[in-house]
């Protein structure tokens, strides 16, 4: 197998030297949006926008200040590893601290916006990070070689130190920075190859896990402020209602509160505790003005975007004559369909603010501070320098934590408040008042020429997230999410139609949830790829894999999960094994899972194996972690995962109703990971994804039965008697 190493479109960027206190301060600049040409890269006058800053200083200490945030992925070891590779330091050398909120220095490269999602962390800054740190190791041997009077090719770098072998001296980074500070920053650095990596790739400890383990590090929801109160909040159960009336009597007598307030839209306890509030929030009562969503059910929402992807959408991508060639045979046609779901994080959402008339501070953990900061300062009524965001470890995101709702929120309560107060979200408010997946519905067409699909149809229908959250990314009524794995399909097929239609359903507030458009598009591709094997009468790896021809990377992994799973061995009666094949985040997986039906329907998940080609692979073992994390995520959705509504309230409450799997139901997870020296794909959301439509297609094999929503349906499974 030939391996090539991608070449990043940014140039290599110039490190600045400079004095900043006792240390030697560079930086590494990305561009906002699209690339910026080379001419407008960093200047001495400071006039320049990094995305980070490297300080090394005289202690050997390296910090990193990081504009992405770690929510478990491990992203804060990973960076870190990067950086410590290229520059020749010892990892435990290296501190990172959150970046500030500033889009201008701190982006991200592949949003232009200042936030961390979409598995864009390492992808994103690994070819930046590595640049960085080998321009300092450049400068700082240069330093040490000045003083010495040698050449610098004479001399190595090593574990936070510049070696001169031949005469044994040595200098660490830290005794460096004052000389390497009045240099001029070298430009076209040569990059490590990686087969001298010593970190990289390896299976190194996470550095954040010993502080995790002791409780030492500290979550948005651990913040104490000295003199806070404690909140929590009811909103209107049905969206877009309003407070009619509050009656506070019998909370203001329970101990321990402290004030009632009321908003247009909500109503807060404030109290000494957390306990407190939630009591009198509980003694409340409240009337509701429900407005015009009282009525709106998950009926009503279905059957709008049912009828509304029925009509034409735009096209988003199109390949030879579809209508053509979909005319020239017999067709097959099928709708697939994927429900709203909640995040349901493991830290309920939570705010701590403290409004002054001339101040607001914000303690949260955030995907989006700069946003963060924004909407801070508008519900304050106070310009944005006013405003500072204390940045923690977030407790899960999976893209909840890229909006800010709760932070405008928090303001507001906050401002009708004298002192700091946390504001926690009891979980059922949690669940209740998300910001949702949005519903889909694909529709496809298509028609095979013996074994080959050659004329594919498809069509999706859902709301836009993008149009909200990042409208300059919604353009010509293309949202570049919801067709994403769709538009850019793996399989080579001569006649293709991707369109989108935007569906916005009635009342629902709609985001980004972990896995994001992949999760649709795969299902539905793959699910339907299974029924078009199954009309082929071919097998469906075998199937997938003559289609694959310009994907090799894919079809790899493909062969070795076949391998790896046993795929064709026999199978016990009502066992069926699924698969399922995506290139999703520059990550290329294939999964396998093994399923049992019973006679009622249910369904128990025997083992699970994934072929995984991820690129380099940064730390092995958190890449296991995340696949391993992902696929009980997307499982846990494909099995359980829907909310639902009925006159306008949200039915599901707490993971009494919104189920989560259980650790008697997780199943063996193989990771088989393909050693790589391209460069790093995503993984923790890619890893969502494969393991519905595999699951799916498990069904299928074992019973034959076609399912085309999620969850599972395990009364249609049971009604269908022919396969027991």
């Amino acid at each position: 197998m030939t391996v090539t190493t991608e070449v990043s479109e940014i140039s290599r960027r110039r490190i600045l030297g400079g004095a900043l206190a006792t240390g030697f301060v560079f930086a590494f600049h990305l561009p906002v949006g699209a690339a910026r040409p080379p001419q407008q890269m960093d200047t001495a006058d400071g006039k320049f926008a990094p995305n980070a800053y490297i300080r090394i200083d005289e202690s050997n200490q390296i910090t990193l200040i990081m504009p992405q945030v770690e929510m478990g992925q491990g992203i804060y070891t990973g960076v870190a590893t990067i950086l410590a590779e290229e520059l020749d330091a010892d990892l435990t050398q290296v501190v990172l601290q959150h970046a500030p909120p500033d889009e201008k220095l701190y982006a991200n490269p592949s949003f232009g916006i200042q936030a961390t999602g979409g598995s864009t962390s390492v992808r994103a800054f690994w070819t930046p990070l590595r640049e960085a740190g080998a321009t300092a190791r450049a400068m700082l041997i240069k330093a040490a070689a000045d003083q010495w009077q040698v050449t610098p090719a004479s001399c190595s770098a090593a574990f936070g130190a510049v070696l001169h072998v031949e005469s044994g001296r040595r200098f660490r980074y830290g005794e460096l920075v004052d000389t390497a500070s009045k240099l001029s920053a070298p430009s076209d650095i040569p990059l490590k190859d990686p087969k001298n990596f010593v970190l990289i790739g390896k299976p190194l400890k996470r550095l954040d896990t010993p502080d995790k383990v002791n409780g030492k590090v500290i979550y948005g929801i651990d913040a104490m402020i000295p003199g806070m109160k404690f909140a929590t909040l009811a909103q209107c159960p049905v969206f877009g209602g309003k407070v009619a009336d509050v009656e506070d009597h019998a909370a203001m007598q329970i101990p321990g509160v402290r004030q009632v307030v009321v908003l247009d839209d909500l109503v807060a306890v404030i109290g000494d505790h957390t306990w407190a509030a939630k009591r009198g929030l509980e003694a409340l009562k409240i009337t509701w003005n429900e407005g015009k969503n009282a009525n709106v059910s998950s009926k009503d929402i279905w059957g709008h975007l049912r009828a509304a992807s029925e009509g034409a959408g735009v096209v988003a991508k199109s390949v030879g004559d579809v209508a053509d060639a979909l005319h020239l045979g017999e067709t097959y046609e099928a709708s697939y369909e994927m429900p709203f779901l909640a995040h349901a994080t493991m830290e309920p959402l939570n705010c701590t603010v403290h409004v002054t008339p001339n101040s607001c501070n914000v303690w949260v953990g955030t995907q989006i501070i700069a946003r963060a900061r924004s909407v801070a300062a508008k519900a304050a009524g106070l310009p944005e320098d006013k405003v500072t965001i204390h940045q923690h470890l977030l407790g899960g995101g999976f893209g909840r934590r890229l909006e800010v709702d709760m932070i405008a929120t928090a303001v507001r309560i906050g401002s009708k408040v004298d002192g700091p107060i946390k504001i926690t979200w009891m979980r059922e408010e949690d669940i209740q008042h998300d910001i949702y997946r949005p519903v889909y519905r694909d529709t496809i067409s298509a028609r095979l020429s013996g074994d080959k699909v050659v004329a594919f149809k498809y069509r999706v229908a859902g709301s836009s997230v993008i149009a909200r959250w990042l409208p300059p990314g919604f353009q010509k009524g293309i949202d570049d999410d919801a067709i994403d794995s769709a538009a850019d399909t793996p399989y080579d097929i001569p006649n293709f139609q991707v369109e989108y239609v935007r569906v916005e359903p009635p009342a629902v507030p709609t985001g980004f949830w972990r896995g994001v458009g992949p999760n649709n598009n795969v299902f539905a591709i793959e699910s339907f790829m299974d029924e078009l094997a199954g009309k082929a009468n071919k097998d469906p790896i075998a199937f997938r894999r003559d289609m694959l021809g310009k994907t090799p990377r894919l079809r790899h992994v493909l062969d070795l999960v076949a391998e790896k799973s046993n795929w064709g061995q026999p199978l016990p009666r009502r066992v069926g094994r699924g698969v399922s094949v995506q290139p999703t985040f520059n990550t290329s997986i294939a999964t396998v899972v093994e399923a049992e039906v019973d006679s009622g329907g249910d369904v128990y998940i025997r083992q699970v194996t994934l072929a995984v080609d991820c690129g380099l692979a940064i730390n092995p073992d958190t890449v296991l972690a995340q696949i391993e994390g992902g696929m009980i995520f997307g499982l846990t959705a494909a099995l359980y995962g829907e909310i639902t509504l009925e006159k306008g309230r949200v039915q599901q409450s707490n993971f009494h109703d919104y189920r989560m799997l259980r650790i008697d139901q997780i199943p063996k997870i193989n990771v088989h990971l393909v050693k790589s020296a391209e460069a790093p794909g995503g993984i923790g959301e890619a890893s969502v994804v494969g393991g519905p439509p595999a699951l799916r297609n498990a069904i299928y094999a074992a019973t034959g039965v076609a399912l085309r929503r999620l969850p599972i349906d395990r009364r249609l499974i049971a009604e269908k008697k022919s396969w027991l």
